[in-house]
């Protein structure tokens, strides 16, 4: 299968409220089915939520008890992967009969991560990549994903991997995927600038390959009442304006970029247009120079505790 539809979804979540915002997920997934999409990709943080504005009580050497009690607000809009809120994601895909890529806020123990999930047409979870370096302020509320985590999926409509907003700023991070041979490369994002428009450009050229960006578009009607972000609190001001867009392997925008509403942009596709697109570029093939530069990917997942039994114990001090 090389020629296909594919959409990238526009909205923004219900801060501190999953549920309302996986039923609004739905809503946009029948909408993205109705267009015959075979892959749909949502915002970065969609579901768990990305506070925009939000101080989570910290200057500079201290943190102040109403901090806290954002991060546990915030914790408890984030989701188990995999765990039922994965499963109702699932769903949806499976009624779409289409691949499903989608950003949340992912609870392990304590920590949060910023992670990207993927979901073939069956429903099924096919992996997950967390965000590898959390930007500015992020850090106070995300931990950093590792190399275990940074899958290119082969699928039956393409190679499919995801960068996350400021991630794709990353060129080790971009290289690793290039060389994994991405075709549709996933930019689940929150960057509402213009730049970003440039950016997904960039990658789209560099690494022959389409770029599917999405961006939130969210109001601070989104947001609880007692949501105490800097921007105020009129209801219709916008806090994350969008710029989702669709970008072509040779830099050609094919849809987008839209903003300040809710919307699914589509584009109609043809995957040999990335091996086109490479007759004169190919940055991990015929343009790279293996014998001047390399580039090395620690794929181990990184536990700060390891614990042993005996045996095993045994077995790695005779390995070390």
């Amino acid at each position: 299968m090389t020629k296909l539809r594919v959409a990238v979804i526009q909205a923004g979540s219900i801060l501190f409220d999953t549920p309302a915002t996986l039923d609004r997920m739905a809503t946009h997934c029948e909408a993205a089915a109705a267009e015959g999409v075979q892959l749909a990709v949502f915002p970065e943080a969609y579901i768990g939520g990305y506070p925009k504005g939000l101080t989570f009580g910290a200057v500079l050497g201290s943190r102040f008890p109403e901090g806290r009690e954002d991060y546990l607000r915030y914790w408890k809009s984030a989701i188990a992967v995999p765990g039922p809120e994965t499963d109702r994601i699932g769903s949806f895909a499976a009624k779409m009969a289409a691949h499903l890529v989608v950003g949340v806020i992912e609870r392990d123990g304590a920590t949060l991560y910023c992670t990207a999930l993927f979901f073939g047409p069956d429903g099924t979870l096919l992996g997950k990549h967390r965000k590898l370096m959390p930007t500015g302020t992020e850090r106070l509320v995300w931990g950093q994903g590792d190399g275990s985590t940074i899958p290119v999926l082969d699928t039956e409509i393409g190679r499919i991997g995801a960068a996350i907003c400021w991630e794709n700023y990353m060129p080790d991070l971009r290289q690793s995927m290039y060389a994994r041979g991405i075709n549709l490369w996933c930019a689940p994002t929150v960057d509402e600038r213009d730049i970003w428009q440039a950016s997904m450009r960039h990658i789209a050229y560099e690494g022959r390959t389409f770029v599917l960006s999405a961006c939130q578009f969210m109001t601070r009607a989104d947001a609880p009442e007692d949501y105490d972000c800097h921007q105020g609190n009129d209801p219709e001001t916008v806090l994350i304006r969008g710029g989702s867009i669709i970008v072509s392997p040779l830099g050609e925008i094919i849809a987008g970029p839209v903003h300040e509403r809710e919307a699914i942009l589509t584009a109609d596709i043809d995957l040999h247009d990335v091996i086109r697109a490479k007759y004169d570029l190919d940055v991990a093939g015929h343009y790279a120079r293996p014998d001047v530069f390399s580039l090395h990917v620690n794929e181990t997942a990184r536990e700060p505790v390891s614990f042993f039994n005996d045996v095993s114990f045994q077995a790695w001090t005779q390995d070390t």
